[in-house]
């Protein structure tokens, strides 16, 4: 079992195995005017199914990709044939962006048989592997889904303002360094640009190779954590 990234190698060699469930969370910024829905019947990695983090959130708040309940996700992961004890491979159809959100979220839920494709869609085309459309066949899961305790591995807005004084935590800004600043406006409407006071910015494509748009190697984002701070200092990561 895999728990963090699969190349695009191991997956050609494991995408008929029975235990492995292969699931596209691609999601796009309201600005880029591309639909993923779309997208992924159009053409997609064979078997893999759609995993919309915009449908699996919590629906009864105003604020966008807010985590669903424990009940909500396991009756989701039903619907699209997740079981218990699976090998859950996730990508996205911009190499890596929203397949991150969706492995941490299986993460926070307990289930911890979950990895990432290394480059996503766009490397596994590189390679000349096949790809189909249509929606995909959900196949019900020999055992259900069901979530864990989930950890405390969230905070809070408030919590945050304290820190802001305290220094407790070191917070980590995943988004582009042109939003960090404040130079450019924010994708939806009516947020304010800029970054919370004392934040440090860690865009996440600074942590891939510009040409193959895969990870670089642990040791440079090593580095590129060591010399934003990152050492035994607890972190909380932002994005948009």
């Amino acid at each position: 079992m895999s728990h963090t990234l699969v190349s695009v190698n191991w997956l050609n060699d494991h995408l008929y195995d029975t235990d492995v469930i292969l699931l596209d969370a691609s999601y796009h910024l309201p600005t880029t005017q591309r639909d993923p829905d779309m997208e992924f019947v159009e053409q997609h990695i064979p078997g893999a199914l759609r995993f919309d983090i915009e449908e699996i959130s919590d629906r009864d708040s105003d604020l966008p990709h807010m985590l669903p309940s424990a009940e909500f996700f396991d009756a989701a992961m039903q619907d699209l044939g997740v079981g218990t004890g699976m090998q859950i491979i996730i990508y996205d159809s911009l190499g890596l962006f929203s397949a991150a959100r969706a492995w941490w979220m299986f993460r926070y839920f307990g289930h911890y048989e979950v990895a990432v494709l290394d480059g996503g869609l766009p490397a596994w085309k590189a390679a000349g592997c096949a790809t189909e459309s249509g929606r995909g066949k959900v196949q019900s899961p020999p055992y259900p889904f069901k979530s864990l305790q989930p950890p405390d591995w969230t905070t809070t807005a408030e919590h945050l303002l304290e820190n802001i004084a305290t220094n407790e935590y070191l917070v980590l800004d995943a988004r582009a360094n042109p939003r960090f600043r404040g130079d450019v406006a924010e994708p939806r409407p009516g947020m304010r640009s800029g970054h919370i006071p004392g934040s440090t910015n860690v865009p996440f494509n600074d942590l891939l190779d510009d040409e193959s748009g895969l990870f670089k190697s642990a040791d440079e984002v090593r580095g590129l954590f060591s010399r934003a701070g990152v050492e035994n200092t607890p972190v909380v990561v932002s994005c948009g």
